[in-house]
């Protein structure tokens, strides 16, 4: 045998043993509760609050709801205090547990001073940067958005600066503890680079190589920082999709990806999402990026909104005529 390939036997053995490990690693995420557990006083321990922005409704209401559940008391923070009022009442009936109701815009200007006053004497043990807007649900080219400049700045305001800002008033105290959680929210879609959502899609990445930045900076210090990557959650950004394997409802996927809380700087929070999360990456750019695979996606999205717009105004109708 030669050295050429006694080289290519090595080399082999050494691609099989990584994929080895790698689908071994993999295995793990099917079960969260045995290779990921967490104690019943592990969100306690943190600290005695949660904050959750964009707190209204969908993903940061259910965070809300299960980390208040776990014993900790919970600052809601969203632009509309009808709404986070009511959540705050649901939260203490349901709970018993202390509820801060914060009214901020995240796509404003200038919001953050006020918002480290009001947190400064709270000991935060979990921050939950859910906030976060969509352009439009139907998915379009970036020229073709409307109000352009206006757009940019919102998403920018709402989706990039306030995670990193909100990181700055709150990550200070957790290293100081030598402990505490912070859990960024992304988007499956930023797997790749997204045609269609590009300006949102491009916001997410920057959720999550500043959540994996941070997380290296600060693992030492007792502190975890993951970003979490849902795809399909029935939420009002995914204009409300019936819930089924692959479209979870807020509830269950967050208590999904709880569980996935010490599996690493990043995770797509359930089972069926992880797998979607690797099929998309597996599928060549060539056939995504494809004319006819892009007008397929506009079509069926606009067709799917099209539809539940019609079967409300039928509903409407009939209930009108019932009533009369």
């Amino acid at each position: 045998m030669d050295l050429m390939e006694m080289c290519f036997i090595a080399l082999g053995a050494a691609v099989i043993v990584c994929y080895g490990v790698k689908l071994l690693l993999f295995s793990r995420m099917f079960f969260p509760k045995r290779w990921f557990p967490l104690s019943k006083s592990f969100f306690t321990s943190m600290g005695e609050w949660a904050v959750v922005t964009g707190a209204s409704e969908g993903i940061g209401r259910a965070y809300a709801f299960a980390l208040a559940e776990q014993g900790m008391n919970v600052v809601i923070m969203s632009r509309t205090k009808g709404i986070l009022d009511q959540v705050a009442k649901d939260i203490g009936v349901t709970t018993g547990q202390k509820v801060k109701v914060m009214v901020t815009d995240f796509t404003k200007d200038n919001i953050f001073s006020e918002i480290e006053d009001q947190l400064r004497d709270l000991n935060i043990g979990v921050l939950v940067n859910n906030v976060g807007i969509l352009p439009s649900f139907i998915p379009s080219k970036f020229l073709e958005s409307a109000d352009l400049d206006q757009t940019i700045t919102k998403v920018i305001n709402c989706n990039v600066k306030t995670v990193a800002k909100m990181c700055k008033i709150i990550l200070p105290g957790m290293e100081k503890r030598g402990k505490g959680v912070i859990v960024n929210i992304s988007s499956g879609i930023a797997s790749i680079p997204f045609p269609l959502y590009s300006l949102y899609a491009a916001s997410k990445v920057f959720v999550e190589r500043f959540s994996q930045g941070l997380h290296a900076e600060y693992k030492d210090k007792g502190i975890i920082i993951q970003t979490v990557a849902p795809f399909g959650v029935s939420t009002r950004m995914a204009d409300y999709q019936p819930t089924n394997m692959v479209t979870l409802s807020p509830e269950d996927f967050v208590k999904s990806s709880l569980q996935y809380l010490r599996a690493g700087d990043k995770t797509h929070g359930s089972v069926c999402h992880i797998v979607l999360g690797w099929l998309l990456q597996s599928i060549p750019l060539k056939v995504l990026y494809a004319e006819s695979m892009l007008g397929s996606l506009q079509d069926y999205v606009k067709t799917k909104a099209a539809r539940k717009i019609h079967i409300s105004a039928s509903s409407a109708t009939f209930e009108n005529g019932k009533n009369k």
